[in-house]
């Protein structure tokens, strides 16, 4: 009984997607959450854009690896 080694990227995948939606859900928490706090608001906003970009600069990074 032999199983098929994972995908190669699969890992890296993952995280991109977890960096993704987690960063753009931060983000409209933030938003909302800045309507009645505003420093609050920037404060969870801001981190949410950098998990979204990093997870964006992550797509680039596996488009450029070989298989």
């Amino acid at each position: 009984m032999t199983t098929t080694p994972p995908k190669p990227h699969a890992r890296l995948e993952k995280w991109i997607w977890i960096l993704i939606y987690g960063g753009l859900f931060l983000l409209i928490l933030g938003i909302a959450t800045g309507r009645a706090n505003e420093a609050l608001g920037w404060s969870m906003a801001t981190p949410g854009v950098l998990l979204a970009v990093a997870g964006v600069v992550l797509i680039y990074v596996r488009s450029r690896l070989k298989p």
